[in-house]
């Protein structure tokens, strides 16, 4: 009978401890997937500040020297001149929007929630929901 307590006191021991062991790996990736979204963050308000300022900045004279080379050098007229000028500024707003949304799909805690699921502590339907749909607008 004692030896059948010791094994069974042992046993759930070393349960305790695994438990507390995933317990502290879980708070590890926690604290690591939030420096990530913290610096993802960081980095997606650079670049926002980096198309702020030289949208402001310069943007504004190079497209008014485009459309005057256009209107000047090749003969277009105004409205075919700053319609390009118009769709350059677009192509470099949707880079701009593009790097923004990479940087912030790092705020999502993936790896966090992969972990949670495996736990069986996460709604798996609702994230596949998600992704699902993150699928659809990214074609």
């Amino acid at each position: 009978m004692d030896d059948a307590f010791r094994e069974i006191s042992d046993a759930g021991r070393e349960g305790l401890s695994a438990a507390l062991d995933t317990g502290r790996a879980l708070r590890g990736l926690l604290i690591a997937d939030f420096a990530l979204a913290r610096s993802a963050l960081g980095r997606a308000l650079m670049w926002v500040s980096v198309a702020i300022i030289f949208g402001a900045s310069s943007w504004l004279l190079l497209m008014a020297a485009l459309i005057a080379l256009l209107q000047g050098i090749l003969g277009w007229s105004w409205l075919a001149s700053m319609s390009a000028a118009a769709g350059l500024s677009l192509v470099v707003t949707a880079v701009g929007v593009w790097q923004a949304l990479r940087y912030f799909e790092y705020t999502r805690l993936s790896a966090t929630r992969r972990q949670l699921r495996r736990l069986g502590l996460g709604d798996e339907d609702d994230d596949d929901r998600e992704i699902g749909s993150h699928k659809t607008e990214a074609r």
